[in-house]
């Protein structure tokens, strides 16, 4: 492995991700890997893009957000379209899942209260059961 370029195999070890993950981020034209015949050597650049891809997927942005900001990142503005855009897009996402953990905290503590109840209603009817016979 060179610090240079990196197979696909290397990308796969180093990113755990799947030879499909990255042909179809490549197909996105979201990866550039250099060409060589059937073989597909990734960049630094390359590996800085899959890092903040990875990321954003994890943080819940679609492919077209997560392209918008790459594309932002050659602005000449030194980053400043990019952050603020990344910034925006963040707090966005992070109102989403509070809501969301909200949402799924509210389910389970309700859930806990029916599963709490059907146990003491099995206790109910197995001590009835058991007293009957």
């Amino acid at each position: 492995m060179t610090t240079e370029t990196m197979s696909i195999r290397e990308m796969c070890d180093a990113f755990d991700v799947t030879p499909r993950t990255l042909r179809f981020y490549e197909a996105k034209e979201l990866l550039f890997p250099i060409r060589e015949g059937q073989k597909r050597l990734f960049t630094r650049r390359d590996r800085a893009r899959l890092k903040l891809i990875l990321r954003g997927k994890r943080f819940g942005f679609s492919l077209e957000e997560i392209r918008q900001l790459l594309d932002l990142y050659h602005m000449e503005d030194g980053q400043l379209a990019q952050l603020s855009k990344s910034y925006e897009l963040a707090q966005t996402h992070l109102a989403e899942m509070e809501a969301q953990k909200a949402e799924l905290e509210t389910a389970i503590a309700e859930l806990k209260g029916q599963m709490e109840w059907g146990a003491a209603k099995l206790a109910e009817l197995a001590k009835n059961k058991n007293a009957a016979a």
